[in-house]
């Protein structure tokens, strides 16, 4: 291709072509034979309607009351806070005055509060 005069090479590559014959012929089983009646009928009937109204049974109604998810830690006033834990003062000042079991009592009197609404909760 280091000559520019000549043509590119075609596009799509030319395939062997192979001719793969007609189709095979189907042979379908043969019908009944001539003198015999045809098989017999179906039990039920053929319906092709629009189905029967409701005769009152068999049908049931289930009412399905669905809670909403309590979420871990949402503020369940406002339900849309996150609860905080708060020592109460009381609590820090226990855990001052009465230093090594003050600390008990301190951690024993907290409280939670709604960093939405303000809400507190014990």
């Amino acid at each position: 291709m280091n000559n520019y005069k000549e043509p590119p090479p075609p596009y799509s590559p030319q395939y062997p072509s192979t001719h793969y014959g007609p189709p095979p012929t189907v042979t379908y089983p043969p019908g009944p034979a001539p003198g015999y009646p045809p098989g017999p009928t179906p039990a039920y009937p053929t319906y092709y309607g629009p189905p029967p109204p409701n005769q009152g049974y068999g049908a049931t109604t289930t009412t399905v009351i669905v809670e909403n998810p309590t979420i871990i830690g949402a503020c369940p006033a406002c339900r849309v806070g996150v609860l905080e834990d708060g020592f109460t003062c009381l609590g820090v000042m226990c855990a001052i005055f009465f230093f090594p079991l003050g600390i008990l009592c301190c951690l024993a009197l907290t409280e939670k509060r709604c960093s939405n609404c303000g809400a507190q909760f014990s």
